[in-house]
């Protein structure tokens, strides 16, 4: 059993998308390729879990057979994961010069330039994890421990860098 990112499934993929859906194999980082089976739905409709059938002639990853799989996605395992907080920064201001346009500069000010998720789960390594230590964490970007609010029983990561995604909805 292990987490994934919530955008790494969609029940119906849209045109491009390399990630996992129903009848398609993705690679697990560093280990095996997996076909998704099905999904479970809570009574809003959200997806709750995602079914997957591995495939154990694939460790590392690798095909013997020589089929091709597209989609290579993260994941942290579950009985070994910890809680985190993750705090994503974006740009203060929706324009790059906010003193150039007109009015006030507070009408400029990025409502969603900070986003804060909680329930995340992290590699257990990270548990022990100290200011100013930081992490790439995979497709997501560079993370640093907050230095005022992280703790064992809180961990608290601050995004620093974001990475680009190579896939983007339209």
């Amino acid at each position: 059993e292990c987490w994934i990112e919530a955008e790494d499934f969609m029940e119906e993929p849209i045109k491009k998308y390399q990630r996992l859906y129903p009848g398609n194999e993705v690679r697990l980082k560093s280990a095996y390729i997996v076909k998704c089976t099905g999904c479970k739905k809570d009574e809003n409709g959200n997806v709750t879990e995602v079914y997957a059938e591995y495939d154990p002639e694939t460790r590392g990853g690798n095909t013997p057979d020589g089929r091709k799989v597209r989609g290579t996605i993260h994941w942290v395992d579950a009985e070994n994961s910890v809680d985190a907080e993750v705090r994503l920064y974006d740009n203060l201001f929706t324009v790059p010069d906010p003193d150039a346009q007109e009015g006030s500069f507070l009408d400029y000010l990025n409502p969603k330039s900070l986003e804060v998720l909680t329930d995340c789960k992290a590699e257990k390594s990270l548990a022990t994890a100290e200011a100013p230590k930081s992490f790439q964490f995979m497709r997501l970007g560079y993370f640093c421990v907050d230095n005022k609010d992280s703790s064992p029983e809180h961990l608290v990561f601050n995004r620093s860098v974001s990475l680009k995604d190579g896939f983007k909805k339209k």
